[in-house]
């Protein structure tokens, strides 16, 4: 994919009004199925993009929210390499862009469910964003930890794809040596550290095999969404535990 200067947002955004959480941690019980995907699309040598991240780290205490940090790569070459980001998330938040007809990402950039997109700086117009999100997709249910299972549902207009994604979901408090953030440390919480594209869903029962994890600790999650950039139908995290399995 071709690589493309961003369009970043000026530091003055970084003033607006932040409300405070009104999210504790997700308890546990709560039903995994159907969340809402909160995703940033962000770079720790982005001046613009902590606030983004305090507001992402604040809402992943939902029990009915997904909340996904992704380190894109574009701003590597301004003074500091973000220590997690990787070509393929750049490239997912361009396939966002193509699908919408547009020729140009920036950061802070936050999707919801793939479908409505903002800055993400400003808490109020992120909560509006989740409380009017909507999810009408296929269950997945994990019948073991290397399997899942999509359930047979109203056919897409679109055909769909399946998303594995693993995250760290510590709070990571991460020192800065350069670029617009230097000499700060960011604290990232829900970090993507693997992105795979499992197949294809049109709308039957489907099952997938799931690739052993690359790193110790991480959370998983599946993602029905519409191919190439659309809406996310459906998402689902892993249950903890054998108690929380079918």
């Amino acid at each position: 994919m071709t690589k493309r200067r961003p369009y970043y947002l000026s530091a003055a955004l970084c003033a607006w009004f932040l409300y405070p959480s009104a999210w504790a941690q997700s308890p546990s019980g709560v039903d995994t199925n159907n969340l809402t995907v909160v995703e940033l699309f962000q770079s720790q040598g982005c001046s613009s993009c902590p606030p983004a991240e305090e507001n992402l780290n604040a809402v992943a205490g939902n029990p009915h929210v997904l909340a996904l940090s992704f380190g894109v790569t574009y701003w590597d070459d301004l003074g500091w390499k973000d220590t997690f980001a990787t070509d393929a998330y750049t490239q997912r938040q361009w396939r966002y862009a193509h699908y919408r007809h547009r020729d140009t990402v920036w950061t802070p950039q936050v999707y919801v469910n793939g479908h409505a997109d903002l800055v993400g700086n400003n808490r109020f117009e992120l909560n509006e964003a989740i409380s009017e999100a909507q999810s009408s997709g296929p269950s997945i249910v994990w019948p073991s930890a290397n399997h899942v299972q999509i359930k047979a549902s109203t056919r897409p207009l679109e055909p769909s794809e399946v998303w594995l994604v693993r995250y760290d979901p510590r709070t990571l408090h991460v020192p800065i040596g350069g670029g617009e953030n230097g000499g700060r440390t960011l604290d990232q919480r829900n970090v993507v550290r693997e992105l795979v594209r499992l197949g294809e869903w049109r709308g039957d029962d489907a099952a997938f095999s799931l690739p052993a994890p690359s790193l110790a600790g991480l959370q998983t999650a599946v993602l029905v969404q519409v191919q190439n950039g659309g809406d996310i139908l459906s998402a689902s995290v892993e249950p903890v535990g054998d108690s929380g399995r079918p």
